[in-house]
């Protein structure tokens, strides 16, 4: 699999798009969850996008899928963090919706690049 940049890849265009909503959302979280859940659940969602790039910019394809798994992990964290912040009432079921929706897109996406990686080595 050959992709000049990891920006022309779709999964890390999404998990761009993840990480300017999850700000956007998180600007409503209390003034007392700054470094707690607002910073977490930033630093989860921009993880998704660094690691693909991270894993994109190391040149093997070994170390991307690698990078494509932690990628995974950081969704994962991100998904817990805003079942959290619905619990908490931080954020409502349909405020949400979008997010979880994206995030399953993206985690198909990544499954599907893993898939494509393992298939071209």
């Amino acid at each position: 699999m050959s992709v000049e940049s990891y920006r022309d890849l779709k999964v890390w265009q999404k998990a761009i798009d993840l990480t300017v909503d999850c700000y956007a959302i998180t600007k409503a979280y209390p003034s007392d969850e700054k470094y707690g859940l607002t910073s977490q659940t930033r630093r989860a969602a921009g993880s998704v996008a660094a690691n693909i790039a991270e894993g994109h910019g190391r040149g093997t394809p070994k170390s991307f899928l690698n990078h494509l798994w932690i990628a995974n992990g950081s969704l994962k964290e991100l998904e817990t963090h805003l079942i959290v912040s619905g619990r908490l009432e931080y954020v409502s079921r349909e405020d949400a919706r979008p997010l979880f929706a994206l995030c399953e897109e993206i985690g198909r996406m990544l499954v599907g690049l893993r898939h494509s990686l393992q298939q071209s080595d």
